[in-house]
């Protein structure tokens, strides 16, 4: 055990290639995406909305379709059943995705100059806490808006959770929920840090041996 524990450590220590290096840099450049694109869309159908309402959530705001004016009208109908209005100020995460984001990126470069494999386990492993963790904040909101309702509303529905992802029928409503080109760009890092703890752990075994 304590042989295994060492040629583990000495692998760690190893510098990595240029492969797993540019991996990095290109993973950094993925994360921009959180900022310039949407990370998830609700969409709303029924009947007397033929054209949907469309709600897009970004890693800093919310932003409603038809020039803002889809989320209006979302928070009037949340009014009927008792639901909070969707305010930016209710949503913490705006104020601190915008801020791991950033300091992921400084750590993927980090990282991709200094490159030692111990570097890419960290970020590796840093990155998917993250991004678990954004999921899991991202569903108990939607939970907690769909459980929380007044029971003083002038119509009565029974605690709801919106879908995640997928569709599902609330009330009159088809309600479709799908992830957006932010959330591809972020899966798109966590892809490129795979792919260089893999080539760097493969590179550094190969000189080791």
């Amino acid at each position: 055990m304590r042989a295994f524990l060492q040629k583990s450590n000495r692998l760690f220590e190893q510098p990595i290639g240029p492969r797993p290096r540019l991996l990095l840099v290109v993973a950094t450049i993925c994360l921009l995406g959180a900022y310039l694109f949407p990370l998830w869309n609700l969409t709303m159908f029924a009947p007397q909305y033929q054209e949907g309402l469309r709600l897009d959530i970004y890693s800093y705001k919310l932003e409603g379709g038809n020039a803002g004016q889809d989320i209006k009208e979302i928070n009037v109908l949340n009014h009927y059943i008792g639901m909070r209005d969707l305010e930016p100020e209710d949503f913490t995460e705006f104020k601190w995705i915008p801020f791991v984001v950033g300091i992921m990126g400084l750590l993927f470069l980090r990282a991709a100059v200094f490159g030692q494999m111990a570097h890419v386990l960290d970020v590796l492993v840093l990155y998917t806490w993250f991004g678990i963790f954004s999921l899991w904040s991202f569903g108990y909101k939607m939970y907690h808006y769909g459980h929380t309702l007044d029971p003083r509303a002038a119509v009565r529905v029974d605690p709801f959770m919106p879908p995640l992802f997928g569709g599902k029928q609330l009330a009159n409503f088809e309600v479709f929920s799908y992830p957006q080109a932010g959330s591809y760009a972020l899966a798109g890092a966590a892809a490129c840090l795979a792919l260089a703890f893999f080539f760097g752990w493969r590179e550094t075994r190969k000189n080791a041996a």
